[in-house]
């Protein structure tokens, strides 16, 4: 079954690969969702729980995020994610999942553009600190290529609005 695992961890890497090329808002939010379903399954086959939880509301909340900015959101989706995440805390790496799920909800529902990466290039090195934690190869690839893929973009980005000289 653990092959079963890691073949959906290789299988996120691609799509999260996928998701962090995207320059519109709403491609990203839109692969991530599917990331997030997968990275459930995945997570739920590791032994993952508190990974698998905040994934599945990560893809609930990046649905939403495609149609709403919102701070209130933003803060709903916080606190469901510690009301339902803090009784599944049985070790100091499970608080990791749920950081980055945080962070993801203030980046999603908050900021757009440059700073919507930015701030995802912190949720990512929980994940990738979680992933490492659970033995994902996939998921470790997955997080070390979205930075650097996070950070190409930023530079894309930037480059295009003109707060880079080329």
């Amino acid at each position: 079954m653990i092959w079963v695992a890691q073949m959906l961890g290789l299988l996120s890497f691609a799509l999260g690969i996928a998701c962090f090329y995207q320059q519109q808002d709403l491609r990203l939010k839109q692969l991530m969702v599917l990331l997030n379903i997968n990275n459930a399954l995945h997570f739920f086959l590791l032994g993952g729980i508190t990974a698998c939880l905040s994934s599945l509301i990560s893809a609930l909340r990046n649905t939403l995020a495609i149609k709403f900015q919102s701070a209130w959101l933003a803060t709903l989706f916080i606190a469901i994610t510690l009301v339902l995440g803090l009784p599944l805390i049985h070790h100091p790496a499970d608080w990791l999942p749920l950081l980055g799920s945080c962070i993801g909800s203030y980046a999603v529902f908050c900021c757009t553009g440059i700073k919507l990466r930015g701030i995802f290039l912190l949720g990512a090195l929980c994940w990738l600190l979680n992933n490492i934690w659970l033995g994902s190869i996939g998921g470790t690839l997955l997080e070390t290529m979205l930075l650097i893929t996070n950070l190409r973009t930023i530079y894309l980005l930037r480059k295009q609005t003109g707060l880079i000289n080329t």
